[in-house]
Order: C-alpha cells, then sequence, then structure tokens
C-alpha cells in the first residue's frame, strides 16, 4: 500500500540514526546543552586523565605530549558556535573524533580504563558543583544585606502575628533575625549537597572498574574532588547527589516564597510597611496612583518555578532503574541548572531591594501602640503584682479586652485601670495592685519588647548579642566558600603545569 502512513513517517524521519524527531526532541537539545554547560569540565577529565594514565605507565610521556596538545588545540569558542548535525551522536564522540584526527589513533588511548559512563557521571558532577558555589555565594550576600537590616531596625516596633492575626509587638530586627537564620540552614543544607556531589566517579568505567591498573586516587585529586565513590556501580548508577541538591534548593524556594508573600503584603497601603525604592516598582496603564511591587510578585513567582524544577528532577529520579540511564542524564541535568541560576538571581535581587527600601517606622510604632497585641504583657504582670495564676490572670484580661471590644474600642489605649480592676473583681474577687503608672508601662509595645531579653527574643540588647553571633557565623560560612574555590583552584592548577609542560605553552 502506497503513502501508507508508515511510508510516510519514514520519508519524514529517515532510515538511518538518528530520525528527525529523535534528533530536535533529544540530541539537538542535549548537544546545545552540553557544548555550553559541559565542555570545560570534559576537557578537565581528558587532561586529568591523561596525567594518571602516564603516571601508571599505561601511555608513553612522548605519546601524552602528542594527545595533550591535541586537547589543547581544542577550540571552545569555535565549538560553541557548531550545530548538531547528526555526524556524531554527542559531543562526547565529535571531540573525541577531533582529538583523533589531530594526534591520530594514538589519541584513542585516551579512552583506556574509562567509559562515557563514569566520565559523564564526573562531568555532571564538576558541572553542579561550579554552579552551586557561585550560589552559595549569593546566598551569603543576602544573609549579609539581612544582618545589616537587623542592625539598623533593631528599635523598629511591629506587631508580630500568628495565624494571619496580630499576636504580640516585636521589631522587624527580630522578623528579619529569623529570616536570616532560616537562609543560614539553607546554605548549610546547600553545603551539605554540594559535599555529596563533590566525590568522584572516575575509574568506575562503565560499572565495574577496569582490568588496567589505573589509580582512582589521583584522579579524584587532580579533578578537585573531596572523595571517591567506592563502589562503582553506585559511582555510575547514584543518583542521590543530583536529587539531595534538588531538595535543598527547592526547600530554599520555598522558605523564601513564605516572605515574599509577607512582604506583598506589608507593601500594601492599608499595611503600610514600607516603601520600595523606583527601580524595583511599576506603574499602572490607567492607575496614576499605582506603584506595583512587581519585583517582589515576580520573586515569589519565580520562587514556584524553581521548586517546580527541582520536583521535576526528583520525579524524573523517581522509579528508574538503579544503573546506568539516560533519565539522570542529559534530559533531566538542565531542569536542577536552570533552578540554581534563578535561586541565585532572586538572592541578587532580593538584596537590592531589601537594602534600598523605606521603612515606615512610625506607622508600624503607631499600629502597634494602637492594638490590642500587647495584653500577653498585662497577663504576666498581674501574675508577678496579684499572685494570681497564669489562667486565672489571662481570664482577666481576656474580659477586659471583650468588655473593650463591646464598647467598640479596638485598642490598648482605652484600657483604664478601673474597667481592669471591674473585670478583676468580678473574675477572682479583688482588684489589681497595679498603679495607673504600672498599668501605662506594661501596655506599651517599646516596653513588652525590652523585657524579652531571653535567648531568641526581640530586645535590642539581646539583638545586639545575637547580631554579633551571627556575624561571626557569616565569617565560617565566608570562610568556607573561600576554602572550597581555593582546593578546585589548587586542584586545577596542577593538572594545568603537567599540561604546559607537555604542550610546551610557554615556549
Amino acid at each position: 500500500m502506497k503513502n501508507s502512513l508508515r511510508d510516510k513517517i519514514i520519508e519524514t524521519e529517515g532510515t538511518v540514526f538518528p530520525s528527525k524527531t529523535y534528533t530536535s526532541l533529544v540530541l539537538e537539545p542535549a548537544y546545545n546543552e552540553a557544548k555550553h554547560q559541559l565542555l570545560d569540565s570534559m576537557i578537565e577529565i581528558h587532561n586529568a586523565h591523561l596525567i594518571m594514565l602516564v603516571e601508571q605507565g599505561l601511555v608513553g610521556k612522548d605519546e601524552a605530549k602528542k594527545i595533550a596538545k591535541a586537547v589543547s588545540h581544542l577550540d571552545q569558542d569555535e565549538i560553541q558556535k557548531r550545530s548538531y548535525t547528526g555526524e556524531f551522536e554527542d559531543l562526547f564522540f565529535e571531540v573525541e573524533h577531533a582529538l583523533i584526527e589531530d594526534a591520530g589513533d594514538l589519541a584513542g588511548n585516551l579512552h583506556i580504563a574509562r567509559s562515557r559512563n563514569d566520565m559523564g557521571i564526573a562531568i555532571y558532577r564538576m558541572t553542579l558543583r561550579k554552579k552551586l558555589l557561585p550560589l552559595i555565594e549569593k546566598a551569603l550576600k543576602l544573609r549579609e544585606a539581612l544582618i545589616e537590616m537587623t542592625t539598623e531596625h533593631k528599635e523598629t516596633i511591629m506587631i508580630g502575628y500568628t495565624h494571619t492575626q496580630q499576636a504580640q509587638p516585636t521589631t522587624l530586627a527580630h522578623y528579619l533575625n529569623a529570616m536570616t537564620d532560616m537562609l543560614t540552614r539553607d546554605i548549610i543544607r546547600l553545603q551539605s549537597a554540594y559535599k555529596t556531589v563533590n566525590r568522584s566517579s572516575m575509574g568506575a568505567a562503565a560499572l565495574t572498574t577496569s582490568g588496567f591498573a589505573i589509580n582512582r586516587e589521583r584522579m579524584k585529586d587532580l579533578l578537585g574532588f573531596e572523595d571517591m565513590i567506592d563502589n562503582a556501580w553506585d559511582a555510575v548508577a547514584g543518583a542521590d547527589y543530583i536529587a539531595e541538591t534538588a531538595t535543598a534548593v527547592q526547600l530554599s524556594a520555598l522558605n523564601l516564597g513564605r516572605s515574599m508573600q509577607d512582604f506583598l503584603l506589608w507593601g500594601t497601603q492599608e499595611y503600610g510597611a514600607f516603601l520600595l525604592s523606583a527601580p524595583y516598582v511599576q506603574i499602572s496603564s490607567i492607575m496614576p496612583q499605582k506603584r506595583n511591587p512587581v519585583s517582589i510578585e515576580h520573586m515569589r513567582a519565580l520562587l514556584s518555578s524553581v521548586a517546580g524544577d527541582c520536583q521535576t528532577v526528583l520525579l524524573m529520579v523517581h522509579n528508574t532503574p538503579f544503573g546506568d540511564i539516560v533519565d539522570t542524564e542529559d534530559d533531566m541535568q538542565p531542569y536542577i541548572w536552570k533552578a540554581i541560576e534563578r535561586l541565585g538571581g532572586i538572592y541578587e535581587l532580593l538584596t537590592s531591594v531589601l537594602l534600598t527600601m523605606e521603612v515606615n517606622k512610625e506607622t508600624l510604632l503607631k499600629r502597634a501602640r494602637e492594638s490590642f497585641a500587647n495584653v500577653t504583657e498585662l497577663a504576666d504582670t498581674i501574675v508577678r503584682s496579684d499572685g494570681l495564676s497564669f489562667r486565672q490572670a489571662h481570664h482577666v484580661v481576656s474580659s477586659t479586652v471583650k468588655e473593650l471590644t463591646n464598647q467598640g474600642k479596638t485598642s490598648l489605649e482605652s484600657l483604664t485601670l478601673e474597667l481592669l480592676n471591674e473585670q478583676s473583681k468580678k473574675i477572682v474577687g479583688k482588684e489589681s495592685t497595679l498603679t495607673v503608672e504600672e498599668l501605662k508601662q506594661v501596655l506599651s509595645p517599646e516596653y513588652f519588647v525590652k523585657i524579652r531579653d531571653l535567648e531568641g527574643g526581640p530586645s535590642p540588647s539581646r539583638m545586639e548579642k545575637t547580631i554579633k553571633t551571627r556575624l561571626t557565623e557569616q565569617e565560617e560560612l565566608s570562610a568556607w566558600l573561600d576554602e572550597k574555590r581555593e582546593h578546585l583552584n589548587k586542584s586545577a592548577a596542577k593538572v594545568s603545569s603537567f599540561i604546559t609542560d607537555w604542550t610546551g605553552a610557554n615556549e
């Protein structure tokens, strides 16, 4: 039967590898990602593997020099400009072909005791660690900004909320410090993910190692890995390194998204907590008065997309066989790269937004003074001064507030000693021993905050101590980042020294 659907598909798709649809859907996108994201790491592995083969006596030094020169001749800028043609299955084979054309068949010895499997996993891990360190750096800059703002707003009184309702007076510094501590945990999780990522798969070959006497430990050191994946099957099959990273990044996005929701509320005219700087707002096309906080809106939306990309990674791992398989490779890796880069951008944008916004301290303080948020301290004080149980004191204060509400009054400024005593006599049979001045002090949000001086409390004096601790932590976290970068740089310098010597690059 002529012109059947089968004939049309064969005519369109072709009869040799790769088919048109397979090329457009799988191979071409993977090739484009590889040349931009993976090429550097691929070349690093070529050079390190060559050094190790020479040291193990598996490749002669003269032969190694020719191979090293061929590797150095690879024009990365030119490769970046290439398009996928289907001549080679992927970038790995295209690069291998270029090396053999330059150095001859002996370049094929570069593949002794090595597979695309262990090499591919090492490339993914090296690429991922290169992206994690800048992300952690941007998180640390945001953390520094939060500490700076905490210092600035130690005495900026505001109402704290529970269940979206006014709860107790606190300070903006207290909230920002809570953000700092949550971000710190995010950074620690990213550090942990980095440790899991930065382990070498090289020498595992396909999945059983090799009969050649290679040195896996040496490959680990040359490539800047801090550990080696011992079991060769695990080395090529394990995907928890990317799943752990996805989980850490996803949780970071979810955590930060909660504050974005708060900021959007606090930026409304009704709430009036702050005013964003001009570079971070947009106007309405019809309403002249509008200052839309779109920078925060976009961050909230993009944080959701980060969480979604990370969830894609986790779902692509789900129910895959425990072995080398494409599900955890070319199709998956770009999702975590995108999530990391986007989260880093959000960290940068939020740092700028926070440090340039104008906080309306007067409005926040006025709202705290006019609210009922301070009555917890009134109950506490009655316990201390009148010898009541807390539950009795709670009942007295609750009844007093209810009476104020029944009278249509909406703030503690209307709470008089006479009204308090009236409710106290009704409930416990006696008046409070508080004086008018003592009651006025107790109902002050500034006093409420001042005496919350326990560890973790919002008092300015406690916050000063907390800030000192957070600054010390900042130094420790920054030192970790410097240490990891220095380790990678030293390893790269070792390899570069060998290759420079062999290729005569300095001659």
